[in-house]
């Protein structure tokens, strides 16, 4: 029982070592293409939030005049 509790151990502090040294090597990007691509992120989705919007209303305007058609 007690080899299972050290194998384990040994598993997890090598998994954590591994996870270390990955982590080194992440390059980071620096704060100006970070800020960058930050406000790509926004604008686009600001603006496809936008699109979305007008579509639904585009839609709904459409169901609701189909809907009250009276024969």
């Amino acid at each position: 029982m007690a080899e299972k509790a050290e194998k384990s151990s040994k598993t997890k502090k090598s998994w954590f070592d591994g996870l270390k040294a990955e982590f080194k090597k992440i390059i980071w990007p620096d704060r100006k293409s970070l800020v960058k691509q930050t406000g790509a992120v926004v604008a686009v989705s600001i603006v496809l939030g936008m699109i979305i919007a007008v579509l639904d209303f585009i839609f709904q305007y459409g169901v609701d005049i189909l809907v009250n058609i009276s024969f």
